[in-house]
């Protein structure tokens, strides 16, 4: 059948565009397929992934359950390398980190707390991890250094601990005006019913100068 010219013209500008863009529509079709079925890898793995990184885990809280500090730690460390974007690996540094504190393996603990701090997404694991190594610097007697953990944004639901250890170390640099204000403060965030309020308010008034007795 013969195209009268306007149709032919059509035709031309069709063929004309497809020699220009053609191999460019190709190759999107092409990325988008590639895109699809790389997307469909990822989930795939991360999916095994969060599989062999959970019965780590778990093997971990075996290990910990019975004080097998040694396999805590290396288990811990198999996360944090391997499956460091897990959920499970910033737990696993904790629950490690306590294990060598108990084992009075600070430095380890420290090494595992401050991954934490460095490498989780989450908050409120980084509250508790800055919590437990501002303990450990305290004990070291570093307390500038504890200080600026406790000083640094947190999770607010930790508040009355934060300011519990910060008015310990107030204290311990003789700044009895500040200690009182941190213990005080601890003490609004505090449930009323917590038993740990009988053991702030005796710290509160030895900074105050008050007398139990």
């Amino acid at each position: 059948m013969s195209l009268d010219l306007e149709e032919q013209e059509k035709l031309d500008e069709l063929k004309d565009a497809w020699k220009r863009y053609g191999n460019f529509i190709v190759g999107a079709l092409s990325i988008a397929a590639i895109s699809y079925a790389g997307w469909q890898w990822w989930h795939h793995t991360q999916q095994q992934k969060n599989a062999e990184a959970a019965a780590l885990y778990g093997a971990l809280q075996t290990a910990q359950k019975s004080q097998q500090t040694k396999i805590v730690t290396d288990s811990a460390k198999t996360l944090t390398e391997k499956y460091g974007s897990t959920a499970y690996a910033a737990r696993a540094a904790l629950i490690a980190a306590a294990s060598n504190v108990q084992a009075q393996d600070n430095k380890t603990a420290k090494v595992e707390l401050q991954w934490i701090l460095d490498n989780s997404k989450e908050d409120a694991i980084k509250s508790v991890a800055a919590l437990h190594l501002a303990q450990i610097l305290y004990d070291e007697n570093d307390l500038n250094g504890a200080l600026a953990l406790l000083n640094a944004a947190h999770d607010e639901s930790y508040a009355d601990l934060y300011n519990d250890l910060k008015g310990d170390i107030l204290a311990a640099q003789n700044k009895q005006a500040d200690a009182r204000a941190a213990y005080k403060i601890a003490l609004e965030k505090l449930s009323a019913d917590s038993p740990y309020r009988q053991v702030i308010t005796i710290k509160l008034n030895a900074v105050a100068g008050v007398s139990m007795q």
